[in-house]
């Protein structure tokens, strides 16, 4: 589980939009409300530098999310800026409700059924458009585990843990 200052990618700066500085921000999960919320975004650069720079305003356009940095009110201020890899701390997102996790919270988990048996962990999350799919890897095997409630009995991120419950022959495929 990632907390506090640790940076996770989001997405990455790919254009320019319009003449008044306004960047195009590529979302590497589909996902808009996290990036959306954020105060501030890192920017990395050339040579792994990374800068800091306030959000004055971000909203969604045509599948992805169109950001307006404060101080920057032309194309020629930010024309430098595109290509960038775009970070924001962990403790930056907002609070989810009661049984969501980010997935970044969730990769590296160990997953284990709930009869005791290790079966590895969270390589991956599959976005299938009716829900998320685990890929678990463990030894040379590979699950597919889909985050439904009945087959995901329980994620403790203190303990990087997760419990599932597969249905008969789930972990046959």
């Amino acid at each position: 589980m990632l907390q506090g200052t640790e940076l996770v990618l989001l997405g990455k700066v790919v254009a320019t939009h319009g003449i008044r500085g306004q960047l195009v921000v590529v979302s590497f999960s589909g996902e808009f409300s996290t990036i959306l919320s954020l105060p501030a975004v890192l920017l990395k650069g050339p040579e792994n530098r990374t800068e800091s720079f306030e959000v004055e305003r971000a909203a969604v356009h045509r599948n992805r999310v169109l950001l307006t940095l404060k101080g920057f009110t032309n194309i020629n201020e930010v024309l430098h800026l595109v290509g960038r890899e775009f970070f924001a701390r962990r403790d930056q997102f907002p609070p989810l409700d009661e049984g969501e996790f980010y997935w970044c919270d969730l990769i590296g988990l160990s997953v284990t059924t709930d009869e005791g048996e290790p079966l590895g962990r969270i390589a991956e999350i599959i976005d299938t458009g009716s829900n998320d799919v685990y890929v678990v890897r463990g030894g040379d095997k590979e699950y597919l585990i889909p985050a439904l409630e009945d087959i995901v009995v329980n994620v403790d991120l203190n303990k990087g843990i997760m419990t599932v419950s597969p249905p008969e022959g789930l972990l046959d495929l």
